[in-house]
């Protein structure tokens, strides 16, 4: 018995070790140094925002917001054939190595990216961020295999907590790297920031080794068929009509849909922000994110305390509604200090919403199935595009209107109408078959 919790407790860790290995790429690729690199190396000499990709001409951080929405929205497209295929054949950890490859691949790839090859920069971050929302449908699977209905939140805490360390770190060497190349013995400040898109993706994959060594590779002993496609067409509509007669998912999924609009939106763009509307200088921009960082680890376990002494409910309903007053508060920030206390606020909250909504749907999957990756497709296809139509959205209105400001308002909106589904659900003290 012991030997058994021993190699259950070895499992555990390693699962949530691939939060430490790409949670880099959230953060560097998607939240700091590259957006201002790119936002550098796209401005024209007289100050001039507007880009040329592909004969198309817009502003460059709006065709930022659209090439993630594309991403995602491909992904979208997907991932329920090939989480149903990754059910009906065991291959789960087949397909989660795949897209870890190709991310980290195109992470190295971004290194030649220089400005003069807009395209290519492009492509290479949505084959990225292709990469990291596909191994993450599969990665997230597991949790139900590898942990009892009970360890759920602390479990899901302890990854995201683990990948909030393990960019941290990365993250603060990238940063010295870029202030101090001189003592890297690297040219410049530019190819300091593309070396650590090397880093990001060698990193990534390094790191995954240990999850990938450690994982079940096929927990249920399916069996690979000829019929791979049809099976895995089968094996996820045998999965949506379960859904659709679990009513409390039906609700869940809704308000996840429209809270990570807001979520996820202020993730890939706060860096955007506050380069555009306030002017932020890079190293003020990356400390801004550090924060975000810290108090997101510590924010992750104290809603996983907050969860289990109050119910996994009341402590989503209470980070809404502290999402809903950080896009007011949005607004109107001007000042650097400003800038850093609203950060402090949506780390607190940042950590905490993913991690819980993650263990929460977990929860929601019926005990008897053995198909968590295609359940968890129709999680990870509500969180994408929600992305996808977050991102755009945001793009749009500043397109249209000319400030991220008013963006920024527009999420509030989202959370609201998020906040509303939420309040429907009731959300069981243990898993249902139906509701």
């Amino acid at each position: 018995m012991l030997a058994t919790l021993q190699n259950k407790k070895k499992v555990q860790n390693g699962w949530a070790m691939y939060d430490w290995a790409n949670s880099v790429y959230s953060l560097v690729i998607t939240s700091t140094i590259f957006p201002v690199y790119y936002n550098n190396v796209t401005k024209a000499i007289d100050g001039s925002d507007k880009v040329n990709f592909f004969g198309f001409e817009m502003i460059n951080t709006v065709l930022y917001s659209y090439s993630i929405s594309f991403s995602f929205l491909i992904i979208a497209l997907i991932s329920p054939l090939l989480s149903g295929i990754a059910d009906s054949t065991g291959k789960k950890l087949s397909f989660m190595k795949f897209f870890a490859y190709l991310g980290a691949i195109s992470c190295v790839g971004l290194f030649f990216f220089d400005g003069s090859n807009l395209e290519f920069g492009i492509i290479c971050s949505v084959l990225a961020s292709i990469g990291y929302a596909g191994s993450i449908v599969f990665y997230n699977a597991y949790l139900p295999e590898i942990s009892e209905e009970k360890e759920y939140d602390f479990l899901s805490a302890k990854g995201f907590a683990l990948g909030y360390i393990g960019s941290v770190i990365l993250l603060i060497l990238n940063l010295l790297m870029i202030q101090f190349p001189e003592a890297f013995m690297i040219p410049d400040g530019g190819i300091a920031a593309r070396l650590s898109f090397l880093i990001t993706g060698v990193w990534w994959a390094g790191f995954a080794q240990i999850t990938f060594n450690v994982l079940p590779k096929n927990p249920f002993g399916k069996n690979v068929t000829r019929e791979i496609l049809s099976k895995g067409y089968k094996e996820i509509r045998k999965v949506f009509f379960e859904v659709r007669k679990i009513g409390v998912m039906n609700k869940f999924l809704a308000s996840f849909f429209f809270y990570s609009m807001g979520v996820q939106t202020v993730m890939y763009l706060a860096a955007s922000f506050g380069d555009k509307e306030l002017g932020l200088p890079g190293d003020q921009l990356i400390l801004t994110i550090l924060i975000i960082q810290f108090v997101a680890i510590i924010g992750s376990y104290f809603f996983a305390f907050l969860s289990k002494k109050y119910g996994n409910k009341s402590s989503l309903v209470i980070m809404v509604i502290i999402w809903i007053f950080i896009c007011g508060a949005a607004y109107y920030v001007y000042t650097v200090y400003e800038f850093f206390a609203l950060a402090f606020v949506v780390g607190l909250v940042m950590g905490g919403i993913q991690s819980l909504s993650r263990s929460t749907f977990s929860k929601l999957i019926p005990e008897s199935t053995t198909d968590h990756a295609s359940y968890f497709s129709f999680y990870d296809v509500t969180e994408k595009m929600a992305i996808v139509l977050g991102t755009f959205s945001y793009g749009v209105i500043e397109q249209l209107t000319g400030s991220m400001r008013n963006s920024s308002l527009t999420l509030g909106i989202f959370f609201l109408v998020g906040l509303g589904f939420l309040l429907l659900v009731t959300i069981p003290k243990s898993q249902l078959n139906a509701s």
